[in-house]
């Protein structure tokens, strides 16, 4: 058998905005993919003129978020460990970790689906899902929800494909499995007549492709995922449960922002559910990119501080940000212009077209400082400082969410729920961002005195700056998830 092929620490040399453009890029189509089907099958489901489907696919959406942040949590500790091992050049634990890791999740993601069959139909009365409305949702739920363990497993070997720097084979994993989707769905919901049970076949469909395709890049290609040890287990996962425990309380907060906004909408009926439907399955696709950036610039910040490269730290934030504000620009003005078309193509009427318009002249803005909030979580979740990306996504999920949606509601119906949502978004984006320049420049600070890499300062338009020669510090010297930081290092 032909030995593994080197695994080269590739984010620690080279252009960073190099890096973060074609990791972004690349994960941005994957995303795509993924989001695209989604919204096709909202685009199905709208032809054939039944609301309550409609309202259906945004109630068990709302479900399904909640089970996909789980799997997106545990693979960002997946890929951070692994990513570091790699920068630090050891192949052997990287393999070790990417082999325990990996089972973990599956595991995880398999009890979770399964547990969670008998409180579906409670969670989606809570959801404010009632009648046929609900009924539809439960079995579209019941039919998916057992299948997430595929979807975990592809999760976490696309996450591995990116952390040894395979950025377009990380791609392909999503890319394929939305294929699959785009093919059946016409099939399925309209040819056959199936409704969301087509829907919810081609789900299952699309996630055992999307397996396939990542088990073939990580294992057969990279052969980055070794044999899980009994021994070695309790070692292996401690430091992943170390990103990934944080990093799953911080995706679970989004989703439950989501439920309670979807919870609130439903006062205003089935209507008003079905615009916020719409927008929710929008967002992904018109601001892929920024969804992208955070699975994207993780193994960049992960392998640099893996070499001790502090110096490449910072330089990563601020390209991540150019890239963030470009995007958004460019999202907004499409979506300004297209708005009309939007509504048309979704048959929206009424409330339902009203929320459309919202978002397409005015809260499409905010998702600059969303995106803001999701470049400082890859770099707290990458960096060791995961409980500050559970801090301010907790506080966006509650404080920024809940009393502000509810005073929106009161003041200005289903669409002072949105506006509310969207205000939370801007005051903890900016507090997100200003924090995660903080913590950087004194990481860098923290790595120059140990290996001689010059820091540079915190500024967001600074051009790149020419790697300095530097040694490299193991993780185990550099300690960033578990030892202290001292008093005057301490993030704020």
């Amino acid at each position: 058998m032909p030995d593994a092929p080197p695994l080269t620490a590739k984010f620690t040399q080279g252009s960073i905005l190099r890096h973060v453009v074609t990791m972004a890029l690349t994960g941005t189509l994957g995303l795509l993919a993924i989001f695209a089907v989604d919204l096709a099958n909202l685009f199905y489901i709208s032809l054939l003129g039944v609301q309550e489907l409609a309202a259906a696919v945004g109630f068990a959406g709302t479900v399904l978020f909640l089970q996909t942040a789980l799997c997106i949590g545990l693979t960002i500790g997946l890929g951070a460990t692994v990513a570091r091992a790699i920068g630090a050049g050891r192949r052997d634990e990287a393999c070790r970790l990417a082999g325990s890791g990996l089972a973990a999740l599956v595991a995880i993601a398999a009890a979770v689906g399964l547990l969670a069959l008998p409180l579906l139909d409670p969670m989606l009365s809570a959801l404010g899902a009632a009648g046929e409305t609900k009924r539809l949702a439960l079995g579209y739920l019941t039919i998916v929800s057992p299948s997430l363990p595929l979807l975990g497993a592809a999760m976490g070997l696309s996450a591995l494909l990116r952390a040894v720097g395979d950025a377009r084979r990380g791609m392909n994993v999503t890319l394929y499995g939305a294929v699959a989707t785009l093919v059946l769905d016409p099939l399925l919901i309209l040819a056959l007549h199936l409704d969301l049970t087509g829907a919810a076949i081609a789900t299952l469909a699309s996630r055992t492709t999307m397996l396939a395709f990542g088990w073939h890049g990580a294992v057969r290609v990279h052969r980055i995922v070794g044999r899980p040890r009994a021994d070695h287990l309790w070692r292996d996962l401690r430091p992943l449960f170390t990103i990934a425990g944080p990093a799953v309380l911080t995706n679970l907060a989004t989703p439950v922002a989501s439920a309670y906004v979807t919870g609130a909408l439903a006062r205003f009926g089935d209507a008003a559910v079905a615009g916020q439907a719409i927008v929710d399955r929008l967002v992904p696709v018109v601001f892929a990119a920024i969804f992208a950036l955070t699975g994207a610039v993780g193994p960049i910040f992960a392998q640099n501080l893996g070499a001790g490269r502090g110096d490449r730290l910072l330089e990563t934030l601020r390209a991540s940000l150019q890239l963030v504000l470009a995007c958004v620009v460019v999202a907004w003005l499409l979506l300004f212009l297209g708005q009309d078309l939007l509504v048309a193509l979704f048959s929206a009427r009424g409330i339902t077209a009203d929320l459309v318009r919202l978002f397409c002249t005015g809260l499409a803005a905010t998702f600059l400082f969303l995106g803001c909030l999701f470049v400082a979580n890859a770099a707290f979740n990458n960096l060791g400082f995961p409980w500050l990306s559970t801090l301010f996504n907790w506080g966006r999920a509650t404080l920024g969410t809940i009393p502000l949606a509810a005073l929106g509601a009161e003041l200005d119906g289903a669409r002072g729920v949105l506006l509310g949502q969207a205000a939370g978004i801007v005051l903890f984006g900016t507090a997100a961002l200003l924090t995660a320049f903080r913590v950087v420049g004194r990481l860098g600070k923290r790595l120059e005195t140990r290996t001689g890499a010059p820091a540079p300062a915190p500024s967001f338009w600074r051009p790149p700056l020419s790697p300095a020669a530097s040694g490299k510090a193991s993780i185990a010297t550099l300690a960033v998830s578990e030892e202290p930081a001292p008093a005057e290092d301490k993030p704020a």
